[in-house]
């Protein structure tokens, strides 16, 4: 979900030898770098910087361990400060000043050894200190298979705002203010992207942080924002930002944010030569399950992947959404590529939305993979419209957690998933814990945008669009897949010669597909796309 902040605040992507570093920068003038600490979004601390630095910019950094920064690896103090260090290079010696928040002060000596700054700023490492001579440590990130471990996170975080360090049977009763749900829900789906990096990261900063404290004697400490400013001292105007996100190696998945004419999205991408493919995903959640699509065609092509606007880590946008409007995002997305022609691989709603794109733009698509398009009869479409999506709006308690869980878990289960009787379960097997936690943290980054994407898949017409379809085009499904009925209901909608139509072994994205099925699953693809 969007966590509370300015609208003008631009995230990154920096990759660096550790792994890919995120990065929220906004503002003009002299430069503050800001480290988050483990309990709040490094976006809230850079609105809550701006909002008492008017004058100043703010780069603030999500630390190893949480958000966009979780798959950053370090084993110890100096990995992690010197992955934050080089994610920082655009700076390029340019004069910054230095805050680090909580438990992220113990990377305070080793960033300022590499940064040199003007001033060194410590905000509450008291509260962070009083958790780590407390004993105070995150539940096991473990995923468990009632998706409690996520719920135990909500709850420790919630604690940290709201307890006192140095005694957590009572409340806070001063200090910075009491955090909003939003702002809690912010700072959960950080630490909640890998859980069990969030708790490696809580205990790498804690045992480090002593001795951090006692090496910056002389720095100043905040106990609020509010403080910051009278502690700051003074930095010289910069104005470096980062440039192009620096793509991994082979076929690694890797992390970018675009701006385009529709706004900012957030694509998932592997490859960097081959012609282009875009992986439109299924509504509901971020396109992070597609990851073996991604990886698997970027053996001999250039792969991106978008989470749709107002899924995943893409801008929420205000408007409604059909896969007309779809369809022209995705064109948007491809002209930010700076794509004229490309193929296109698309999944339940990204199925209807390469469909609509290659009949309105047929000369910008070479070829095009649908993947089990929605083809259900008007009265099922207005059934599945009307009961198909729970209200998932944060609760201050965590209860929208379990909720998206077992909404995800019962997809598996059962077709619609609210049919909870004999006559609808579905042979798919319930996913492990771990595959869960996927697609959940998925659903929870939309937050109450999440149905937008999925809503216009069910209200697509395929039947109605199909004969237009003027491009090569093949229709698959795996023999599991609930809309699998598209094999048969299209046979005789498309012209002669443009549509293939072919069952696939699996649904390689599903999770835990048995590997060789997903090879030749997989194979169907590259094959058709040539």
């Amino acid at each position: 979900m969007t966590a509370p902040g300015p609208e003008t605040a631009v995230p990154a992507y920096v990759t660096t030898d550790r792994g890919q570093v995120h990065l929220w920068i906004d503002g003009t003038g002299p430069t503050l770098v800001a480290v988050a600490g483990l309990t709040r979004s490094a976006r809230v601390l850079l609105a809550d910087l701006r909002r008492v630095l008017p004058q100043w910019r703010v780069v603030a950094v999500e630390p190893p361990g949480v958000g966009g920064s979780s798959a950053v690896s370090s084993s110890d103090v100096q990995d992690a400060a010197a992955a934050v260090a080089q994610s920082l290079s655009f700076l390029d010696g340019e004069p910054c000043a230095l805050l680090c928040a909580e438990l992220s002060c113990a990377l305070g000596p080793a960033l300022g050894a590499a940064l040199d700054p003007t001033a060194t700023v410590l905000l509450d490492p008291e509260t962070a200190l009083g958790w780590v001579e407390g004993g105070v440590r995150p539940p096991p990130g473990a995923p468990l298979d009632d998706g409690g471990h996520l719920t135990a996170l909500w709850s420790f975080l919630r604690d940290r705002r709201l307890l006192r360090a140095d005694d957590p049977a009572l409340p806070r009763s001063s200090g910075a203010p009491l955090p909003s749900t939003a702002e809690l829900s912010a700072g959960f789906v950080d630490a909640a992207t890998d859980p069990g990096a969030f708790g490696r990261a809580w205990r790498l900063l804690g045992s480090a942080l002593p001795a951090a404290l006692r090496a910056l004697p002389d720095a100043p400490r905040a106990a609020t924002v509010d403080d910051v400013p009278a502690v700051l001292g003074e930095t010289a105007a910069s104005s470096a930002a980062p440039g192009p996100t620096a793509p991994l190696p082979g076929t690694a998945v890797w992390h970018e944010h675009r701006d385009t004419a529709a706004g900012r999205v957030h694509l998932r991408r592997a490859g960097s030569s081959g012609p282009p493919v875009l992986v439109l995903p299924t509504g509901g959640g971020s396109s992070a399950q597609f990851a073996p699509v991604v990886s698997g065609l970027a053996r001999s092509r250039t792969v991106v992947a978008v989470d749709w606007f107002g899924n995943g880590l893409s801008e929420q946008l205000d408007r409604t959404a059909n896969a007309a409007t779809l369809a022209e995002e995705a064109f948007a997305v491809a002209d930010a590529l700076g794509w004229d022609v490309f193929d296109l691989w698309g999944s339940h709603t990204g199925a209807c939305v390469a469909l609509e794109m290659a009949v309105t733009r047929p000369e910008r698509i070479g070829r095009a993979v649908l993947e089990a398009p929605v083809m259900v009869t008007p009265q099922f479409r207005e059934e599945l419209l009307a009961s198909y999506f729970p209200d998932l709006a944060p609760h201050p308690f965590g209860l929208h957690v379990q909720q998206a869980w077992h909404w995800r878990r019962d997809m598996f289960m059962y077709w619609p998933w609210y049919a909870v009787e004999h006559t609808a379960t579905r042979a798919l097997g319930v996913p492990s814990a771990e595959d869960l936690q996927l697609y959940a943290v998925g659903i929870l980054q939309s937050g109450t945008t999440y149905d937008g994407a999925y809503r216009a898949g069910f209200g697509y017409d395929t039947r109605s669009r199909l004969p237009l379809l003027r491009v090569p085009a093949i229709l698959t499904a795996g023999p599991d897949d609930m809309l699998a009925n598209a094999l048969d209901d299209a046979a005789s909608l498309v012209p002669d010669g443009l549509l293939q139509i072919r069952p696939t072994p699996t649904t390689m994205w599903w999770p835990a597909p048995d590997p060789q099925a997903a090879e030749q699953t997989l194979a169907v693809y590259r094959d058709f796309l040539g």
